[in-house]
């Protein structure tokens, strides 16, 4: 598992649940300790430099031929699609880039895709319940269709559609402390689809759109607050709470 800088200093029970998922498919997870940034923020700002630097940092941290599961399509779809054209002028690195972004993949695709059975579910209690699929999640890995159906097959579940869903929340890494006004505007419009579609609550695949969502939605003094998929499918399947969690 590649956990994400963002899962790890804002929202690690995200990423906790993640691994219990993982884990109750039978899967043995591992998490190497070194792993930081995926890059992205500074690729995003425009310094090719520095985002080469950190990614480099991590090409050695997954050597074995297995899956990398990212709880967040923004980093999978920067590790599987820029990660490649950072190193075009480094070949050895460009292929190990490549190698890489070949076994990248989305959670919710993992699950989707998975020939594994999923746990049956412990409650089928009504709740419905809005699908937020952040730009590059369905833009860049084609998580849309995968969040769509881990929702649509649980017991109980009533997926909703909101106004305008695939306009963006307004997060875009660091567009949202560079333009806050443009931003705090976009995560107002998507925090009003959000409301007005009636749901109970709202995932995302992705815990920079659910920072801004939340925050937004806090400011308002909203009931409605937004989980990581990995949290609702886990709660819904009635698995313990990992250690340390929530």
């Amino acid at each position: 598992m590649f956990a994400t800088c963002v899962v790890d200093l804002f929202m690690p029970d995200a990423g906790l649940d993640a691994i219990a998922v993982l884990e109750r498919l039978g899967c043995r997870v591992h998490v190497p300790d070194a792993q930081t940034c995926c890059g992205q923020p500074a690729y995003t700002s425009g310094f090719p430099e520095e985002s080469r630097r950190v990614a480099a940092a991590q090409l050695d941290l997954f050597p074995q031929p297995w899956p990398i599961v990212v709880p967040s399509g923004s980093c999978a779809g920067m590790m599987r699609h820029h990660w490649p054209r950072l190193f075009e002028n480094d070949p050895a690195r460009q292929a190990q880039a490549r190698g890489i972004g070949a076994r990248v993949v989305e959670f919710s695709d993992f699950l989707a895709a998975t020939d594994l059975p999923l746990p049956v579910a412990a409650t089928n209690d009504p709740v419905s319940v809005c699908l937020h699929t952040s730009c590059s999640a369905r833009r860049e890995t084609g998580a849309l269709a995968s969040g769509r159906r881990l929702l649509e097959a649980l017991p109980g579940v009533e997926l909703k559609i909101q106004a305008y869903e695939s306009e963006c929340c307004g997060f875009g890494g660091t567009f949202a402390v560079k333009q806050p006004e443009i931003s705090a505007a976009m995560a107002g419009d998507k925090a009003d689809a959000l409301s007005a579609s009636g749901c109970d609550a709202f995932v995302s695949g992705d815990c920079g759109c659910l920072l801004n969502l939340n925050g937004t939605l806090a400011r308002r003094e909203a009931a409605l607050q937004g989980r990581h998929i990995a949290s609702f499918l886990r709660e819904r399947w009635g698995l313990p709470a990992p250690e340390g969690g929530a």
